[in-house]
């Protein structure tokens, strides 16, 4: 007869067999659920100044700041796998020295939990809409801390207006003003349960659709020192929005 060794070590490996091929089914059967994500970047305004950009810079260098407004539908990045979807924005320009591949900043980043996620501290909550009165106490308050946050959207849909970057751009040579063909580029990477980690995708690939919009029309990084009053401004209901073309950005009012 076996030993009782050897009948623990054929459960086990029977156990970990059958785990495994489970979760291959399950990563496999994602390539089925369709996707179709979507997404609209818009340029508010941006300004390059001279300085620390950071608490632990030792230098001054230029740095530019944007501001920008974001709007996606990405809902059907989340299914029965999907854990989290890392969504970020990054600033993409051409390298200051020729031949060599462009140059990529991320100045806004989010977690995006899917509802079967565990709450945690870092995933992005929806702001809440001005005018809102809280009617939670102290008590229900440390009650929440424990649950999942609530959101007023689906987990995949984001609505941003006049945002302020989380981080600053800077540049290996320390100069970015009169900087050309700058864009924002939406990006994200999926992250299942069990499976490979998936990036953005910009084509299609059988169910899965590219990414509709997601970048904004090209601007340029204006001169060090240009502050919004020396540009041409028209403020409007929404405040200023920056419309690109020309040598130098020009701010004007945005309409709803």
């Amino acid at each position: 007869m076996h030993s009782t060794l050897v009948r623990v070590q054929n459960v086990f490996g029977f156990f970990t067999t059958v785990a495994f091929t489970v979760a291959a089914v399950i990563a496999l059967s994602t390539f089925i659920h369709p996707q179709a994500p979507s997404a609209s970047v818009q340029l508010r305004n941006v300004q390059v100044v001279r300085g620390r950009p950071h608490y632990y810079s030792y230098k001054k260098e230029e740095y530019a700041h944007i501001k920008f407004d974001l709007d996606t539908d990405l809902n059907s990045l989340f299914n029965w796998n999907t854990k989290q979807v890392f969504l970020y924005l990054k600033a993409v320009y051409p390298s200051a020295k020729p031949n060599q591949p462009a140059s990529e900043a991320i100045i806004w980043d989010a977690i995006l939990a899917s509802p079967s996620a565990p709450w945690h501290q870092n995933h992005y909550n929806h702001p809440v809409p001005k005018g809102t009165k809280s009617k939670t106490s102290k008590a229900k308050s440390k009650a929440k801390k424990e649950k999942k946050a609530e959101s007023p959207y689906p987990p995949g849909e984001i609505h941003l207006s006049n945002q302020k970057p989380k981080y600053q751009i800077t540049d290996i040579s320390g100069k970015l003003q009169n900087r050309t063909d700058v864009v924002l580029e939406l990006g994200w990477n999926v992250q299942p349960w069990v499976g490979a980690l998936v990036w953005t995708n910009k084509k299609t690939y059988g169910a899965w659709e590219g990414l509709k919009g997601g970048v904004t029309e090209t601007f340029d990084f204006p001169e060090i020192g240009k502050k919004m009053k020396d540009l041409e401004v028209d403020k409007g209901k929404e405040g200023y929005r920056l419309e690109v073309g020309g040598e130098h950005p020009v701010i004007k009012g945005r309409k709803a």
